[in-house]
């Protein structure tokens, strides 16, 4: 064999596929919205944005208030997008193009705080305005059907304030009887003017978005709402300033103002709570926010300045001491530390670090001080990528929400259905006057029937679980891969640095009985070819090399042959090394060799023939130790009903030994990229659903090809990329810690739902009245409301037990 006679481009590349790329012209944006409240609202401004022209997809979120839209950028453009959400009613704009994953998120942080404060003050006056209206409201309750005086009728009115005029009345008359004797019609005037202060200051956004609703042909929560109150209120003024037309047809004026003020209090106690709640599931990602500190001290020239973490730029010197945060990613250049890297891989031993090693901002430094000079930063830096990731994920949809967008779509326009037909059967058949339960049973079906809990149940589980996996080094990329993991069958594993360290070492130099080199040339000549690869095994040539005092030359028309080995020239000798398959494409005789090569495979070992001016010159056997967390991970995984597969380019033998150690139940070797695809292929065709776990380009075809990709975060960015789950430590524990967060986040987000629609379901019928006939039970809208209320706050509440999940 003589490489001189053949070009590079001839010797086999395997077929290695990279992960998709994006089609010329697309785009991604994400849109910040205002106004959505409920489901329904994520689901018209989702179906809106699919329509238009030009979309390839669109995913609306409510407890993130953004729009992730995908779209060929020579059909439209983020700000006809922008017009489109507009168009449904929802307010809109784009984010600026230099703002960081950083700052979005702490921008995000900033409105959900100003809103719960907001809806804290408006729910608090809200409460004491209501708690007024019913005191003042006994008297007019009590008072006769007489002349310009409203009141309730004690057997057709509200059930539960008769009940709270029975209890309260007779202890108010002794307390401040001079309440009774203040004029009826003042009384009321003062309830009309308490109302509209709460209606038009506390309760006005609902008012405003149900217009805007309306204008757009759609419906939604704030439908329900301002039309429940609004239909509660004029009712209310007509019977305040026109009693004798309802006296004159035997219908008692009844004036629901107290019902008004508490309903909206409610409401808006409920969404406090539900926007307190949401603050909390995304406490995860604003952990990873404040770990970066606000500055760096930096050398340049001979002075040492603190500057804002902004102003760091690439290669800037930066000085770190003991106990402080590491303010950018960059690489030591003088002294040596120990660094906690917990908050970013879950690994709680801290990390040694010495000249040349990468350090990560937002990373602790434990022990020495050292030098390191800055490289990524801003957009580009780990921390700010993992932000970006979890952002991402927080926000993308589980498929399980699809069937949510389908009820809501038709939710909202039957809910108002079922109101207008409670009002007539009441009308009609209810005990006379039929007017008040007919027309209580209308309100408590729309105040009721608002799908909040239904919009909240599956982004809350997503949003806790995927910041819950992330304080353990599981980054979750989105809705769609947390869903799929959860019926996951089968794990295949990759070997090296997957099942292995990851950091071989050569434990055999071998020569061929015809070899005309010394060992230490022929060292030389295969650590100056493996000087050009990155391979994990390469590496630990050159590092026995290097402990051996043997230098190295660049070599020339170096190649990697993916899955086989590596081809070049070295001082104009043509060098191939590699497994047996490399050996025979190049018709390189093996033979005198082949019974050292399977004695090394059978003791666990990696033999890799060496051919030099085509005749074979030796091998070299590199060992590659399991992880110590590794026979752990694979029991667990086996406790958990898994099946695991180990795929790797090795030798049979060499395989077989390390899966044994391991307690792998199938091999698959000598694969190539293709081969690993075809067998992720092969199982998910036996209707296996298939987990991938690597870390090398190599694997990422098969990543790419996984119902779930797992990428280990120690290996290259394209395995990573191509993975749906990276995991920041190259621990295979993450795999099944990945797998039963799954679990438990669909678990409740099915609780959530069933919750969520049993609540409606059956809530809405005893709304309507139906228990009446029965047991004469009629439910008020006050109560309905604080149903409402406490449905969504249950269903926030319940994701938020995912934070007690144990992960390691």
């Amino acid at each position: 064999m003589s490489t001189t006679t053949q070009s590079p481009d001839q010797w086999e590349k395997g077929s290695l596929s990279e992960p998709p790329v994006p089609a010329m012209g697309g785009g991604k944006v994400t849109i910040p919205v205002s106004g959505m409240t409920c489901a329904a609202c994520t689901a018209r401004v989702q179906r809106t944005l699919e329509k238009e022209s030009g979309v390839h997809g669109a995913s609306v979120n409510l407890m993130t208030k953004n729009a992730v839209v995908e779209y060929d950028a020579s059909s439209t453009t983020p700000e006809r997008l922008v017009e489109v959400i507009r168009e449904t009613g929802y307010g809109a704009e784009l984010a600026s193009p230099d703002q960081t994953a950083f700052e979005e998120q702490v921008a995000q942080d900033r409105a959900q705080e100003e809103e719960f404060r907001e809806l804290r003050l408006k729910a608090l006056v809200s409460l004491v305005f209501a708690a007024i209206g019913m005191v003042i409201s006994m008297p007019v309750m009590s008072a006769p059907y007489a002349g310009a005086h409203g009141g309730h009728d004690a057997a057709a009115g509200d059930p539960f304030m008769n009940w709270v005029h029975g209890v309260i009345d007779p202890w108010l008359m002794g307390v401040v009887p001079w309440l009774y004797r203040i004029d009826v019609q003042l009384l009321s005037y003062t309830l009309l003017a308490m109302t509209l202060v709460v209606m038009g200051w506390a309760g006005r956004h609902f008012y405003t978005r149900a217009w805007a609703a309306f204008r757009h042909h759609a419906a939604d929560m704030n439908t329900l709402v301002a039309t429940g109150t609004g239909a509660a209120f004029l009712f209310s003024v007509a019977a305040t300033f026109f009693p004798d037309f309802f006296l004159s047809r035997g219908v008692a004026p009844a004036v629901y103002y107290e019902a008004v003020l508490f309903i909206v209090a409610l409401i808006l106690l409920g969404n406090m709570f539900e926007a307190r709640a949401k603050r909390q599931t995304s406490q995860a990602l604003r952990a990873l926010v404040e770990l970066q500190p606000e500055t760096a001290r930096v050398l340049r020239g001979d002075i040492e300045a603190s500057v804002p973490v902004e102003e760091v730029v690439r290669d800037d010197v930066v000085l770190v001491r003991p106990g402080e945060r590491i303010p950018v990613d960059g690489e030591v250049v003088a002294g040596s530390s120990a660094v906690d890297e917990s908050m970013l891989t879950g690994e709680s031993m801290p990390v040694g670090k010495e000249a040349g090693d990468t350090v990560i901002g937002g990373t602790i430094n434990r022990t020495g001080a050292f030098r390191y000079r800055a490289t990524n930063l801003g957009a580009d830096s780990t921390l700010s990528q993992v932000v970006r990731l979890m952002r991402d994920a927080q926000g993308s949809r589980a498929p399980i929400q699809r069937l949510v967008d389908r009820v809501t779509g038709v939710f909202v326009p039957i809910a108002i259905s079922i109101a207008i037909a409670s009002f007539v059967v009441w009308f009609v058949a209810g005990p006379e006057p039929s007017l008040i339960p007919a027309f209580a049973a209308a309100v408590a079906v729309l105040i009721i029937a608002c799908p909040c809990a239904m919009g909240l149940a599956v982004p809350t589980a997503v949003m806790v679980s995927t910041g819950k996996g992330a304080e353990a080094g599981i980054l979750i990329k989105g809705g769609e891969a947390l869903q799929r993991a959860r019926d996951v069958t089968t794990v295949v594993l990759d070997k090296t640095g997957t099942v292995t360290e990851g950091r071989p070492s050569v434990t055999d130099l071998v020569l061929a009985p015809s070899s005309r080199f010394a060992e230490e040339e022929y060292l030389r000549l295969v650590a100056s070819l493996e000087s050009s690869s990155e391979h994990p095994l390469a590496e630990a040539i050159m590092r026995h090399a290097d402990e051996r005092g043997i230098g190295r030359v660049q070599p020339e028309n170096f190649d990697s042959v993916t899955g086989r080995g590596a081809t070049g020239s070295v001082d104009g000798h043509a060098l191939a090394i590699g497994n047996a398959s490399l050996m025979a494409h190049y018709s390189v005789d093996i033979e005198p060799l082949r019974a050292s090569a399977d004695e090394l495979a059978e003791r666990g070992r990696t033999p890799m023939f060496v051919a030099i001016d085509g005749t074979l010159a030796g091998l070299i056997a590199v060992a590659d130790p399991i992880k110590e967390t590794s026979r752990e991970a694979i029991r667990r995984l086996h406790r958990m009903g898994l099946d695991v597969v180990m795929l790797t380019g090795d030798n049979r033998r060499t395989a077989e030994a390390v899966a044994k150690e391991a307690g792998i139940d199938r091999v698959v070797a000598e694969a190539l990229p293709a081969d690993k695809v075809d067998e992720v292929r092969r199982l998910q065709q036996a209707g296996r659903v298939v987990a991938m776990v690597g870390d090398g380009i190599n694997d990422a075809p098969a990543l790419a090809r996984a119902d779930v990709g797992i990428a280990m975060g120690t290996g290259t960015d394209i395995a990573a990329e191509a993975g749906d789950i990276v995991l920041m430590r190259g621990d295979l524990r993450g795999v099944s810690s990945a797998i039963h967060l799954s679990r438990r986040t669909l678990r409740t987000m099915k609780q959530n739902l069933f919750w969520a629609f049993v609540y409606n379901t059956a809530a809405i019928p005893v709304a309507a009245g139906l228990l009446y006939p029965f047991f004469g039970i009629l439910l008020s809208p006050i109560l309905a409301s604080a149903a409402m209320a406490f449905s969504s706050v249950s269903v926030v509440t319940n994701s938020l037990r995912l934070r007690t999940v144990r992960l390691t």
